[in-house]
């Protein structure tokens, strides 16, 4: 199945601020100022972990929902394969500095599409970041071990992780955030199958599992598609 891939290169306008994190190039911070009495959009990005796929395919997002009255900060990190600690650790410090680079008096939603939903999960369940009100994963790599054995993108998983197993970054195999849980996922992700989801939901009754009938994997990204309307309405419903 074919998917319109065209939002990963569309053209959108630059953020209002990129901030630095840390001393490497990746540890970089997106920022789009909207409503000051929003929660703040807190989005990481996907593409597998793999170094070629980096923040600025988000950015037609990131745009859009700052249109619609959301600041957003976008948290770029290091993408090295075998070398998953240096991600986690990035998102781990991108959001412990937050708080200090912009205002955060709103609280904030972290949200993260297929890896970077993997890394959002991960993120909520280890160490629930000062003033996350919840988390919405599109599409996420919720299950490192399915998704091995489904091998997504041929060894997307133990190129990530360098070989073997790490039930520490494994969002269904770690205990249950204790902030409300969105996953959407579209019913025709030839990319991500929305197996992956249901195993994290099974794991996770908690969690609220939205099936997004006829989407595919990148759609959930596109503010131009069909399936954006799933996106908005659930970040609505946790800004309220």
């Amino acid at each position: 199945m074919s998917e319109d891939r065209s939002v990963l290169t569309r053209e959108a306008r630059d953020p209002d601020e990129e901030l630095q994190y840390g001393k490497y190039p990746e540890q970089m911070v997106d920022v789009w100022h909207a409503d000051d009495d929003r929660p703040v959009i807190v989005f990481l990005h996907g593409g597998f972990w793999r170094p070629e796929y980096d923040r600025i395919h988000v950015r037609p997002l990131c745009e859009a929902l700052a249109d619609r009255g959301w600041p957003v900060a976008s948290i770029d990190y290091r993408r090295e394969p075998g070398n998953p600690d240096s991600t986690a650790n990035d998102v781990r410090d991108a959001l412990d500095k937050l708080p200090d680079l912009m205002d955060l008096h709103a609280g904030f939603i972290l949200a993260g599409h297929s890896a970077g939903g993997q890394l959002a999960l991960w993120a909520a369940a280890t160490f629930n970041p000062i003033r996350l009100r919840g988390v919405v994963a599109l599409a996420p790599v919720a299950d490192l071990l399915l998704a091995d054995r489904l091998e997504l993108d041929k060894t997307a998983v133990q190129d990530f992780l360098g070989g073997g197993v790490r039930n520490d970054l494994d969002p269904t195999h770690l205990p249950a955030p204790i902030r409300p849980v969105t996953l959407i996922h579209g019913t025709t992700d030839p990319r991500v199958p929305i197996s992956v989801s249901e195993s994290y939901a099974g794991s996770h009754p908690t969690a609220r599992l939205v099936r997004a009938e006829g989407v595919g994997h990148f759609e959930l990204i596109d503010p131009h598609s069909e399936a954006w309307p799933y996106v908005t309405a659930e970040l609505t419903r946790l800004s309220g």
